[in-house]
């Protein structure tokens, strides 16, 4: 099964129009205001009311309400809900489209926790500026327990390979690596990584 490819943190139509051309599957917006790549629901929705059909759309937030959701859901179009805080399992139960919950690995991760949520997919974030290979470990032994996987952590040139080698997972999440500034993706820096990931494939 090829290897599923999500550029988060897009803002501007022309960097999803060349995203999706170079291969990815997914896109991310990221609806939480503290975040430098934040663009507001309305905005989102003209980008996506342009992209072609069999995209997901990803809606990220980070300990939003419920309401937050909704209204976002149905102004942007999003299909898909990414969750990158801690949120409780009783809003997560009343999400009725696909739920990525994304969890940050580290030396104390209880990989335990996973458990506990019945979820479309589960992101691992593996940076940890101490031992990025430590937590590749962790994101492999998960691999083999959890379908739907999906690997992030500062991914790029340099170590999507090895990542893959490493983990195999369902899917990576690439932002920070191809970008010029938060929010504006560098095409050439996009093209080469879906290139190295699509030929792993």
């Amino acid at each position: 099964m090829q290897v599923k490819i999500k550029i988060c943190g897009i803002t501007r139509f022309e960097d999803a129009r060349a995203a999706i051309n170079m291969g990815a599957d997914a896109l991310g917006f990221v609806f939480d205001e503290r975040s430098p790549r934040y663009i507001v629901p309305k905005m989102a929705r003209r980008i996506i009311q342009k992209l072609p059909p069999f995209i997901t759309k990803v809606g990220v937030f980070c300990n939003p309400t419920l309401t937050d959701i909704i209204e976002a859901v149905q102004t942007a179009g999003v299909n898909t809900i990414q969750l990158n805080g801690d949120e409780s399992l009783d809003i997560i139960s009343k999400i009725n489209i696909p739920v990525i919950k994304a969890f940050t690995i580290g030396p104390d991760f209880d990989e335990a926790i996973l458990e506990k949520y019945s979820v479309s997919a589960v992101l691992l974030d593996t940076w940890n500026k101490a031992n990025q290979e430590f937590s590749w470990g962790i994101a492999k032994k998960t691999v083999r327990k959890k379908k739907n996987v999906i690997l992030a952590g500062k991914l790029g040139v340099m170590n999507i390979r090895e990542a893959l080698d490493a983990v195999a997972p369902y899917g990576v999440d690439i932002c920070e690596s191809v970008e010029v500034m938060p929010g504006v993706k560098n095409p050439q820096k996009m093209g080469t990584v879906i290139k190295i990931i699509k030929e792993w494939n």
